[in-house]
C-alpha cells in the first residue's frame, strides 16, 4: 500500500504552519514534506517534527527576487543558485530532511538548451555538496499551463538531464497531476521513468483538489504504484476543496483521517 505524505504547504492552511504538524499527525500522515519553511527558525521545526514522530522528507531550494520558480537552470544567475542552494542544504540538514528540490526557474524557449546546460553543470557541483550530508536532490516537471516558461516540464526531459548529471543521488519527482497536464500516458510514462524516480505527488486534474475527482483514476494509479516496486512515499500536494480534514474521505482505505 503507498505510503501518503502531507505537504504542509498545500494540507491545513487552516493553521500557522507550526501547528501543521500536529494537525497531519492527528489526520494519520506520519510523513510531511514542506516548501520554502524558510521564515521559521530550523530548531522550531525540527521540535515539530520530532514532538509528533513524523519523517520530514524535503524541501525546496528557496525563491529569489524576480525568480520565484527557483534558478537552477538559469543562466547568468549560477552565484546566486549556489547561495541559495547553500542555504537549502543547511536548513534540510538542520530539520532531518532526506531531500532538496531543486526548482529550475523559467527562460525564453529560445533558451531552453542552454538553460539545460546550467542545469547539469549545477545540479553536479549541488549534487556532490548534498552527498557530502547525506542528503539527495529531486528535479519536478512542472506543467506549462501553470508554470509558463518553466524550464523542466517532461518527465523524458528530466530523465535524461539526471542521465547527463551522472549522479546517485539525484531523482525525479514525479507528479501526476503535473505530468497529466503536461503529457498525459500516466502507467506508460511512470513504469517508463520508474529507476530515476525518487519521489511521487498527487492531486486532482484539472481542479488540484483532493484525488477523488476529475479526469485522473487515483484508485487505478495507487494499486499500479503499489504493483511497480516502488517504495518512496506519495506527497499529497493538493488544494482541499474546504477543511483539509474534512476532504480525508479518499484517504480512508489508506489509514487516513484519524481523529480529524
Amino acid at each position: 500500500m503507498p505510503r501518503f505524505a502531507a505537504n504542509l504547504a498545500y494540507l491545513f492552511t487552516e493553521r500557522p504552519l507550526l501547528e501543521r504538524f500536529a494537525a497531519a499527525a492527528a489526520a494519520g500522515f506520519t510523513a510531511v514534506e514542506l516548501q520554502a519553511p524558510y521564515d521559521h527558525q530550523a530548531a522550531d521545526i525540527r521540535r515539530e517534527i520530532e514532538r509528533h514522530s513524523l519523517t520530514i522528507l524535503g524541501i525546496n531550494t528557496p525563491p529569489a527576487p524576480g525568480a520565484e520558480t527557483g534558478l537552477a537552470a538559469v543562466p547568468e544567475r549560477e552565484q546566486e543558485f549556489a547561495a541559495l542552494f547553500g542555504w537549502a542544504l543547511d536548513y534540510a540538514v538542520a530539520i532531518g530532511g532526506r531531500t532538496i528540490h531543486c526548482m529550475s526557474g523559467k527562460v525564453p524557449a529560445d533558451r531552453t538548451r542552454e538553460a539545460e546546460s546550467v542545469f547539469v553543470a549545477n545540479l553536479r557541483r549541488a549534487a556532490d555538496l548534498a552527498g557530502e550530508k547525506g542528503l539527495g536532490l529531486l528535479i519536478e516537471p512542472l506543467n506549462h499551463r501553470d508554470r509558463p516558461d518553466y524550464v523542466l516540464h517532461l518527465p523524458e526531459q528530466a530523465a535524461a538531464i539526471i542521465e547527463q548529471v551522472g549522479r546517485a543521488n539525484v531523482r525525479m519527482q514525479f507528479d501526476f497531476y503535473h505530468v497529466q497536464i503536461e503529457a498525459g500516458d500516466l502507467f506508460t510514462r511512470f513504469a517508463r521513468h520508474l529507476a530515476v524516480i525518487g519521489h511521487v505527488q498527487v492531486a486532482a486534474v484539472p481542479s488540484r483538489a483532493e484525488p477523488d475527482e476529475g479526469e485522473v483514476n487515483y484508485p487505478a494509479v495507487f494499486q499500479m504504484i503499489d504493483r511497480s516496486g516502488y517504495a518512496g512515499w506519495v506527497g499529497c500536494e493538493y488544494r482541499p476543496r474546504g477543511r483539509t480534514e474534512d476532504g480525508l474521505g479518499w484517504g480512508r482505505p489508506h489509514g487516513l483521517g484519524g481523529r480529524g
